[in-house]
């Protein structure tokens, strides 16, 4: 006896109606999964790129406070006079410039004479030599030709240690340790004064490689002993937000000025230290200053976030 399979005609249209509305539901499904895991990835590379910035912008900044001339350092409010020291309790957020003055490790650091190293400055004073004096000091130990030439490569040839015509005002100068209670007027801070009686300009003895010459008469200046221990600078430098947004502004390094020669910040060079930042603060603890600084992703997303990071220089 012979069977009859019955033969299915196709899909009903109920049937093809589901399907698409299945696959439709999968296909949106996989759209978001794929869309969130590509706004994750924008995310994580761009808080990764903020972080590296945030990171290489304050190794920039402490790599050059750490060798500061501890106290030297300020905190200015910008475009006006009004200015306080850095471990002051009193400071607020109206202070967004801070300023110092960075002795110069690089020569101070030296070069080898093929078994040790010889410093550019040693940082001692020899006050037993008969060469020093009220005009001058014999400071053992330095090769003064590789400071020379250190300290002529990295002012750009703008700052001469052995420039003797001392109207050029063109010298480094000499800064004893603890000599005094300094006042913002010893380092030149004050821009309505030409005292400057920690900051010495000196220059080098021609005839003696170890030997550094006072500019001025340290007398009248109101130096009225010598230390043993003295630092070399030849330029101060300034951390200043410029831009008219507070929350997105940009960090600008100033450096090769002169305070003690009525120079200002803004008579210097600047090199920028990162843009869209959105917060840097300051504060000081002792001898350890604290920093933090915050960099915003410039909306470059449209998602709008940012990173910050903090740090602290002996």
């Amino acid at each position: 006896m012979a069977k009859h399979v019955a033969k299915r005609a196709g899909f009903t249209l109920f049937e093809i109606v589901m399907v698409i509305v299945i696959m439709g539901i999968v296909a949106m499904i996989g759209t978001n999964i794929i869309a969130h895991m590509y706004e994750g990835y924008i995310r994580s590379k761009y808080i990764n790129n903020l972080e590296q910035q945030t990171e290489l912008a304050l190794e920039m900044i402490t790599s050059r406070l750490q060798y500061r001339v501890k106290a030297s350092a300020i905190v200015r409010q910008k475009g006006t006079n009004k200015i306080d020291w850095l471990n002051s309790q009193d400071l607020n957020d109206t202070y967004d410039v801070l300023e110092w003055i960075g002795f110069d490790y690089e020569s101070f650091r030296g070069e080898s004479n093929g078994t040790l190293m010889i410093p550019g400055w040693s940082g001692f004073v020899d006050l037993e030599n008969p060469a020093t004096d009220a005009t001058q000091i014999y400071t053992s130990g330095s090769n003064l030709d590789f400071a020379v030439q250190t300290i002529d490569d990295l002012s750009y040839g703008e700052i001469d240690l052995n420039d003797t015509d001392v109207t050029n005002h063109n010298n480094p100068v000499l800064i004893f340790k603890k000599l005094s209670d300094y006042t913002f007027k010893s380092f030149g801070w004050d821009w309505t004064s030409t005292d400057h009686n920690a900051t010495l300009p000196v220059h080098r003895d021609p005839a003696n490689n170890q030997i550094l010459v006072f500019d001025e008469n340290i007398t009248a200046m109101g130096v009225t002993h010598l230390k043993e221990q003295y630092r070399l600078a030849w330029t101060a430098y300034a951390l200043v937000p410029e831009g008219n947004n507070p929350d997105d502004f940009n960090l600008t390094l100033y450096y090769n000025y002169q305070p003690w020669y009525n120079e200002k910040y803004t008579d210097g060079k600047k090199a920028l230290i990162a843009q869209h930042v959105s917060s840097f603060n300051f504060l000081q603890s002792g001898n350890t200053v604290r920093l933090k600084l915050c960099i915003q992703d410039g909306n470059q997303t449209g998602i709008g976030f940012g990173f910050c990071k903090e740090k602290a220089v002996f």
